[in-house]
């Protein structure tokens, strides 16, 4: 047991980072120094580690080309300022307890602070930290305050527009997921980081007039306890307590003055490639301006009673200074320099338009209004690139071959709460969206109405409301069906897509299930393609059974079929009425009811055999059609047939002969978009069928 538990210890101990520690060992620190009684020793040490810790976060801030590259900065400041108001609260204790032993009962930091300052004059040395108050406070302190509210204000108004270009970008294919998730991640931190120094701005204003308070409660208190408590008398007690308080407050003002000043350089950094100091040398090696100002220095240093030489040299100076900057101009510009950058501008220009700039058009892609973007942002809640993958998924493994990926960009010449699902560069649907509501969709019985914006459901052209999130349960309880907007598009892709499934398959998708088979089966395949049937007309059939709803996911059953049969016909259309009766138990597996049951509706045997007869004649190559009118009646028939079996619950089926399935399935395909289409040889032997209705259409005249 005492094994395990060191070896338990030391694996906890291995994973430990000690780093972990330092900020909790920081406010550990400054809460001692805070109630903790310090030597004076010590408080030199910790008077010279602020003032290091000072200048270390100005040069930090100097260096810095973006101010997210000092993202920590509002939390430093903070624990700064901390440690330098906690060393005044302990040195404010010192002076007041033991300063009537004399200059150096602070510390020689801040005895060596006051004696320099003060320089012998008390009133003077005291005008001298008032001056550095002033400048601290009213000067770098208030205006680095108002930058970081400004920043911060603007910023945050900023976020919607710069998200949307993100979005814009990414759906323009310009940068990648990866690339746009990094860009929103620096936005996000951007924003964070300036409503953070608008907050920690006021930290430093506060220090300050912090360190004005602490000064007057020295002065005061130092006199009357050296007076009242000590016997000292008024001019001693004033000489010993204005040194110590001076000096306390510049060791403090001047480490508070330097972070004033980085707050304030960090928050007036223009975002660049360059640092504060490669910039500001950039843009102020000016040869004109630097002539100018040499000029004027010259004549400025004639002027009688004026010190000519200080004017003198500073005009050479700044004469030298422009002369140097011409001399790297000129060595810029020479012929070596100008042929490298000419090659260099060369190789940057456009090349010439070739066939690699024609983009082809998307398979399949949804066109969204702008203000459709919140949809597609995922780290603002938006659902729909995950609607949208999960409308591939389900019809990948439903029609059995992969669905192309859907290509989502923002259409400036659409309505902004508008989309349209493309196909092919074709619009195949359209639609319109109220981002932050959700649909409740009226499924044919509600108990009640609701309030809200009615509109269609775009997929189905049900009758529907927009309505508040907050009512989403109350419309449940009536029998509304409710979906959020991104569900509403994926229900409408995921139908468009369906119907024009045929379209979406080509003779690459083709050659991919081949190969997938091939890994299996190598020798049926083989032996199909392209010994018996080429590629394009294998395509063909496959679409043909697309067009007829039936799944090509049993690719074995199907080229197994298509290898018999391929002797016999090369048409396609052929081909598919032949493969159909393999598939049979798949086609009629989605048709059943509760009790395994197919419920069918027929058509009246003489209008059967009209049909039968008309199409044979058509066959034979007569010039012989179905009068409109028994046409008409016929698709309005099969129309009230099929309501009134949806009606009992049942899926709308028609059982015709082999002969008459294809032309009936193709003519109601788009007028009788709910009708299933079946023939008699496509039902297994063992399947249960019952007849729930005949369709009756009479004509006037059977044929003309």
């Amino acid at each position: 047991m005492s094994t395990l538990t060191l070896s338990t210890i030391r694996q906890n101990l291995s994973k430990f980072n000690f780093n972990d520690l330092s900020i909790p060992a920081l406010v550990l620190i400054i809460m001692g120094m805070l109630v903790i009684p310090l030597p004076p020793m010590l408080l030199d040490v910790l008077f010279t580690f602020n003032i290091a810790t000072a200048v270390l976060i100005i040069m930090i801030a100097i260096k810095v080309r973006k101010p997210l590259e000092f993202s920590s900065f509002p939390s430093v400041l903070l624990f700064a300022t901390m440690l330098r108001l906690a060393l005044n609260v302990a040195s404010t204790r010192v002076i007041l307890v033991n300063g009537h032993e004399g200059h150096e009962a602070a510390g020689k930091v801040v005895a060596a602070f006051g004696e320099f300052v003060i320089g012998g004059n008390y009133v003077v040395g005291f005008i001298i930290f008032a001056i550095l108050m002033i400048v601290n406070f009213f000067v770098v302190t208030k205006g680095a305050g108002r930058v970081s509210e400004v920043n911060a204000r603007f910023t945050l108004d900023a976020m919607p527009g710069k998200q949307m270009a993100i979005d814009a970008d990414l759906n323009a294919g310009v940068i990648d997921q990866d690339t746009a998730r990094q860009r929103r991640a620096e936005l996000g931190q951007e924003s964070d980081f300036f409503g953070s120094m608008d907050g920690a701005s006021k930290f430093v204003s506060g220090d300050a007039m912090a360190g004005l308070l602490i000064l007057i409660i020295n002065l005061v208190g130092g006199l009357a306890i050296g007076v009242g408590q000590h016997g000292l008398s008024l001019s001693e007690a004033g000489r010993i307590y204005t040194l110590l308080t001076i000096g306390d407050g510049l060791v403090a003002q001047i480490p508070s003055l330097l972070l004033s000043l980085a707050t304030a350089i960090v928050v007036t950094r223009v975002t660049t490639t360059e640092s504060m100091t490669e910039q500001a040398s950039s843009q102020l090696g000016n040869p004109a301006a630097l002539f100018v100002t040499s000029s004027i220095m010259a004549m400025i240093g004639l002027v009688p009673g004026m010190p000519h030489v200080v004017f003198i040299v500073l005009s050479a100076a700044a004469a030298g200074a422009g002369w140097m900057l011409l001399r790297r101009e000129a060595a810029k510009n020479s012929p070596e320099e100008v042929a490298a950058a000419a090659a260099v501008a060369a190789s940057e220009q456009p090349k010439e338009l070739d066939w690699e700039d024609l983009d082809q058009v998307d398979l399949v892609g949804l066109e969204i209004g702008y203000g459709l973007i919140p949809l597609v942002n995922a780290e603002t809640g938006g659902q729909l690139m995950t609607r949208v993958k999960g409308v591939r998924k389900k019809l990948s493994a439903e029609l059995g071959f992969l669905i192309q990926p859907v290509r989502i960009r923002d259409a400036l010449s659409i309505d902004p709460d508008s989309y349209q699902i493309v196909l092919k560069g074709v619009v195949r649907g359209r639609g319109k969206i109220k981002v932050g509501r959700e649909m409740a969709i009226n499924p044919g019985q509600v108990y009640g109405n609701l309030e809200g914006t009615p509109t269609t459901e775009p997929a189905f052209g049900l009758d529907a409301v927009w309505i508040e999130p907050s009512q989403r349960d109350h419309a449940r309880s009536m029998g509304y069906t409710v979906v959020d907007a991104a569900t509403a598009i994926a229900t409408h892709l995921n139908k468009v897509l369906r119907e024009n499934s045929s379209d979406l398959l080509s003779h690459d998708e083709v050659q991919q299930l081949l190969d997938k088979l091939t890994a299996k089966s190598p020798k049926l395949v083989e032996d199909l393609v392209p010994s018996k049937l080429s590629l394009g007309v294998l395509t063909r059939t496959l679409q043909g059974l697309l067009n007829d709803s039936v799944s090509i996911r049993d690719m074995r059953t199907i080229v197994e079929t298509l290898s018999e049969v391929a002797a016999r016909t090369q048409e396609p259309e052929q081909l598919t009425a032949l493969v159909r009766p393999r598939l049979g138990r798949m086609i009629v597996q989605s048709l059943l009811d509760d009790k395994e049951t197919l419920s069918v509706m027929t058509l009246d045997p003489g209008l059967e055999q009209l049909l039968h007869s008309v199409l044979q004649q058509q066959s034979q190559g007569q010039n012989v059609v179905i009068e409109p009118g028994l046409a008409e009646r016929l698709f309005s028939a099969l129309r009230d047939g099929t309501k009134a079996v949806e009606d009992l619950g049942h899926a709308a089926v028609l059982v015709v002969s082999p002969a008459i399935r294809p032309w009936l399935s193709k003519a109601a395909r788009h007028r009788v978009s709910e009708l299933s289409v079946l023939s008699y040889a496509e039902i297994p032997d063992d399947q249960s069928v019952k007849v729930i209705h005949t369709v009756h259409a009479e004509p006037k005249e059977g044929l003309q």
